[in-house]
């Protein structure tokens, strides 16, 4: 119930805009009472028409007795907007309803001020959100014939997992998906809802199944940021048909979702959007905006789109601050450019933290210095811990370096070091002399794959509890030795150039080699056929 600002009677929230579109006259709920400061209607009298007003002495007829009161007026029945019956399908440009309680939405009013207010001062990313999945460019799975989209009007619509970078249209999708249903829609978010919410809504869901049989669709955005605990709270409701749940994440669902809940939902991952996806979110933003400008030309949506990485919010963002600065005198598009844009970085969080590392890794085993100099420089640029990047060097200077250059090793723990004293913004000039070193240094990966062999003799039945040959076995007390442990071990600094013949492996593992006589591989590309540095192989 909210009170109405023009009469202070109650109303429903869901008719308020019905209500004052009527002059006060209808939905009104039988509890309101009036203002103190305004006049009292009568209670016979709808509000917003004018009651009799009261004599001030009350007329007597002839015979001396009272004349009769005029009668009081009729109370008019007001007519509700009814919920629609279960299964009931909205076009797709109709808008969603976000409400929990599980009544429609009173009808939409010529005008409404304060909506429209609000909508102007909403950024132009929300105010261009698309209203039909026809407009939601760059995402096959709800385009024409999509599979999310075929799904959606065959009535088959499955819990599901949205996975895709910012900007992609999770969020937009989802809304969408919920309008076209025809379900109850529920929008929480990770990191403002708690569990007793989260399990009020589930028995509403429960509540409002029972007794319209119209289902309820739970939009969770940023589903990874609860915890398993609080992940297991959606199994139960999900798996019995309770709720359809959409959830939205921009991690990596083999990461940050649990298993259970990943084999109860369908996973669709959303593509990133391309510089032409980009270009036509940010054409149709001004033809809704009605923004003519010189300066707003093809060349600048197309600078904005490959400055965006694929996040439609960011083109969208740029555009609304270009769009303002454009109407500046003597304003250029240089002036524009150099005041919206910047160097790109990442979540530092997220899986670019990951695939940045792993491609500086590859970068260097693949001895390329020039891709390994930007990958360095991104992540830099992108607030990376120094110390992280260092680490990964000192791994591989031995994995991927290793005995093909010992001193590779000794170079990147000493950068390892300069990073830790010196820090920002200096020891970036270490990590470039470590990367590119490594990068071009011959590669071994003989002790790197030696390690490997013997761990996986280890997963060999009976290898791993190998009794260790008594010779070599410790003798620090009497017993021990007694025992014969150490007995008949040959101290090699007692010999010729240290050399014995001692067999050094268990009974189990004699004549097992695990390091390996080459440094590298003796596979060969076949892309590299042809060149004059392989030969073509008959």
């Amino acid at each position: 119930m909210v009170a109405c600002p023009m009469c202070n009677r109650q109303v429903r929230e869901l008719h308020i805009n019905e209500h004052l579109d009527s002059n006060c006259t209808v939905a009104l709920t039988d509890a309101s009472e009036p203002s103190s400061t305004q006049k009292p209607h009568s209670f016979f009298t709808p509000a917003g028409r004018k009651a009799p007003t009261a004599p001030t002495a009350t007329p007597k007829a002839k015979n001396g007795h009272p004349a009769s009161s005029p009668p009081a007026t009729q109370h008019v029945p007001v007519d509700r907007p009814k919920t629609p019956p279960a299964g009931t399908k909205r076009s797709f440009g109709d808008t969603a309803d976000s409400h929990t309680n599980g009544d429609a939405p009173s009808p939409s009013a010529p005008k409404r001020t304060k909506l429209s207010a609000l909508q102007k001062v909403a950024p132009l990313a929300e105010r261009m959100r698309p209203n039909s999945l026809d407009h939601v460019y760059g995402q096959d799975l709800v385009g024409p014939g999509g599979l999310l989209r075929g799904m959606l009007e065959t009535d088959k619509l499955p819990s599901l997992i949205l996975w895709g970078r910012p900007g992609t249209g999770k969020t937009t999708i989802a809304r969408l998906i919920a309008n076209t249903s025809g379900a109850r829609f529920v929008e929480i978010n990770s990191t403002s809802t708690g569990i007793a919410e989260v399990k009020k809504i589930f028995q509403e869901a429960v509540r409002d199944l029972q007794l319209t049989g119209r289902k309820t669709i739970v939009f969770c955005d940023e589903l990874h940021r609860f915890n398993k605990a609080q992940q297991d709270v959606f199994l139960g409701p999900v798996e019995a048909g309770q709720i359809t749940l959409i959830a939205a994440t921009t991690e990596n669902p083999s990461f940050k979702i649990i298993n259970a809940l990943l084999s109860r939902c369908r996973t669709f991952t959303l593509n990133e959007l391309t510089t032409n996806d980009l270009i036509k979110i940010m054409e149709r933003a001004l033809a809704a905006e009605s923004c003519i400008s010189e300066l707003l030309d093809a060349e600048l949506l197309n600078y904005f789109a490959a400055f965006s990485d694929g996040d439609a919010r960011t083109a969208l963002n740029l555009l609304d601050l270009a769009m303002s600065l454009s109407k500046q005198p003597s304003i250029t598009k240089d002036d524009i450019k150099n005041a919206l844009t910047k160097t790109l970085v990442y979540d530092r969080n997220g899986d670019q933290h990951y695939d940045s590392i792993s491609a500086l890794h590859k970068s260097i085993r693949g001895s390329d210095p020039d891709a390994s100099l930007y990958y360095l420089s991104r992540m830099l640029e992108s607030g990376e811990d120094p110390l992280y990047i260092a680490r990964r060097l000192v791994v591989v200077a031995s994995e991927d370096v290793g005995l093909a250059d010992n001193s590779m090793l000794s170079l990147a723990t000493a950068a390892y070091t300069a990073c830790e004293k010196i820090g920002l913004p200096e020891c970036r000039i270490n990590l470039a002399h470590a990367v590119v070193a490594l990068a071009l240094s011959p590669k071994s990966t003989r002790s790197y794959v030696g390690l490997k062999n013997a761990s996986s003799a280890l997963r060999e039945p009976g290898i791993a509890n190998l009794p260790i040959p008594s010779h070599l076995r410790n003798a620090p007390t009497k017993m021990m030795k007694e025992m014969g442990h150490g007995a008949g071990y040959k101290y090699n600094p007692d010999y010729l150039d240290g050399k014995v013949q001692q067999e050094y492996l268990p009974d189990g593992l004699k004549g097992r080699k695990f390091l390996e006589d080459i440094d590298l591989g003796t596979m060969v590309d076949e892309d590299l056929v042809g060149e004059e540095l392989i030969p073509e192989i008959d």
